[in-house]
């Protein structure tokens, strides 16, 4: 199978945030994402099991498991792969996701008991992560020069051949693995970062699938292949400043919710497909989703808002108040065009409302010198659970512990209070509740301006095999993701 992907991931080492929504088809976490809203045993034999106050969670090990250089999976390695994310040591980049992890221990060989130092309901969406050999691990040293960031060692469903770097990369099936060989032999990954380089060779008959933008996928017709489009908990927000002297002002904040004509991007930018976004949770989180958390397009509201808040209009039609502008700059990824053409509608939104924002195409190096002063369209979204997908989005104790993490900071004593029940309470009804209260008091306060949940498209081959399930997708996409997320469970035709 020859695929195309637009993105190269820089490392495939998972302690480095390799395929960390645990959709890496080199390794396997304790649990699996099933593909709608639940996870699955993986490397566990069965659900893991927690203490009443959810502070202590174990783990029966899956038996008979090799890695692909033939070691035999235990518990050895859950645990040097779990110590090695939060030991400062190693250096790991995901390590503010286990902040909640005091220990992990061996109970015996096949079974390993996490100790939190909080209660934490969401610990399951953490289970998802590769889990790698102890031996990989022996050194405490930074993984920056780790081995397994070409070389990796897992237990998947497929084992790295060749990677040509800037290039291409091929996956071989393990014949080995413990669900079975996947049907599906060998796999060809060529990485073409431009989208529209990658849909022409795709319509002359060179690959088998790609990703590509919704509008662009819809128009690239070909006898034998298929488009299809996936709902995902993926969102696009212009993520504002929160101590800027007009981004900060909750006014402002307000008014831009109201402004923004979100249906009207959706159509024009995605070819409707995707969904509003008003807070982070969507619909395909079911119980957890507040359909009252909505903001209505209204820019007469805005505008009222803003008059009652004494931003007064100009004679340019630009607001003002005590001398000050109302103006702030949002950044972009300047080789990602989506975001680029969701910044200037946001943009022209909001001077229908009397605000100028100026856009500045970035390239994410620079992005952290001026993420506390401007804003800037993020992405971000995790389908497993509402705990990754609200708290280092809002919770204001993140701020300052990575880049993106509450990038505006914001502070908001309700929201942090209901998030900090939702992660703490074990009653499912209680602990839904705590979420639909986050995201109402959010509304009521907003700091960012959520925009959509964006579809995910992809064209594909059709008719030789079968297997394609359509899952809710997180932020992550490309070829690990897609139609192929279970690959490794595909069978030929009859």
């Amino acid at each position: 199978m020859l695929l195309a992907d637009g993105y190269e991931p820089e490392s495939l080492n998972p302690l480095l945030g390799y395929g960390e929504e645990g959709a890496a088809k080199f390794y396997d976490g304790l649990l699996a994402f099933d593909g709608t809203s639940s996870l699955r045993p993986a490397l566990a034999a069965e659900p893991p099991q927690s203490t009443s106050d959810a502070k202590s969670w174990t783990v029966r090990l899956r038996e008979g498991v090799t890695f692909h250089d033939g070691t035999p999976f235990d518990a050895n390695d859950v645990v040097a792969t779990y110590r090695a994310a939060i030991d400062p040591a190693y250096a790991a980049t995901i390590s503010s996701d286990f902040s909640m992890l005091a220990n992990v221990t061996a109970l015996d060989p096949r079974t390993v008991r996490f100790d939190l130092n909080i209660p934490y309901s969401a610990w399951p969406s953490k289970l998802v992560l590769g889990i790698v050999p102890a031996e990989k691990l022996a050194q405490p040293a930074s993984l920056e020069s780790s081995e397994l960031n070409t070389k990796p060692v897992g237990t998947g469903p497929y084992r790295l051949v060749e990677w040509r770097q800037g290039d291409q990369m091929t996956w071989e099936a393990n014949p080995a693995y413990w669900a079975g060989p996947p049907a599906v032999g060998k796999v060809t990954v060529v990485f073409a970062k431009d989208d529209n380089t990658r849909a022409q060779r795709l319509q002359s008959g060179e690959f088998d699938g790609t990703v590509l933008p919704p509008v662009l996928a819809q128009s690239v017709g070909r006898d034998g292949y298929r488009t299809v489009h996936h709902r995902t908990a993926d969102f696009r927000t212009i993520a504002l400043p929160n101590e800027h002297p007009v981004a900060g002002d909750r006014a402002v904040r307000l008014a831009l919710n109201h402004a923004v004509d979100r249906e009207g991007m959706i159509q024009a930018l995605l070819g409707g497909h995707g969904t509003p976004a008003y807070a982070p949770v969507p619909e395909s989180m079911g119980a957890y989703h507040e359909p009252a958390a909505r903001f209505g397009f209204d820019r007469a509201r805005a505008a009222k808002i803003l008059d009652d808040a004494g931003w007064t209009a100009g004679p340019d039609g630009i607001r003002q108040r005590g001398g000050q502008r109302a103006k702030f700059t949002v950044m972009y990824f300047a080789d990602d065009s989506l975001r680029k053409d969701l910044a200037r509608a946001f943009a022209s939104d909001a001077k229908a409302v009397g605000i100028e924002v100026e856009l500045a195409g970035v390239d994410r190096s620079a992005v952290a010198g001026r993420i506390a002063t401007d804003g800037i369209v993020l992405g971000g979204g995790n389908p497993i659970d509402p705990d990754p997908q609200m708290y280092s989005a809002l919770h204001s104790s993140v701020i300052g512990t990575g880049t993106y993490n509450n990038p505006g900071r914001y502070r908001n004593a309700e929201v942090d209070a209901a998030l900090d029940s939702g992660r703490q309470n074990t009653d499912p009804a209680a602990r839904a509740e705590s979420y639909k209260r986050a995201q109402r008091a959010y509304v009521a306060d907003p700091g960012q301006v959520y925009l959509a949940f964006v579809d995910h498209s992809y064209v594909m081959r059709d008719g030789k095999w079968d297997g394609y399930q359509p899952p809710v997708e997180p932020h992550t996409h490309g070829t690990t993701w897609g139609p192929w997320w279970n690959l490794e469970a595909w069978k030929p035709k009859p």
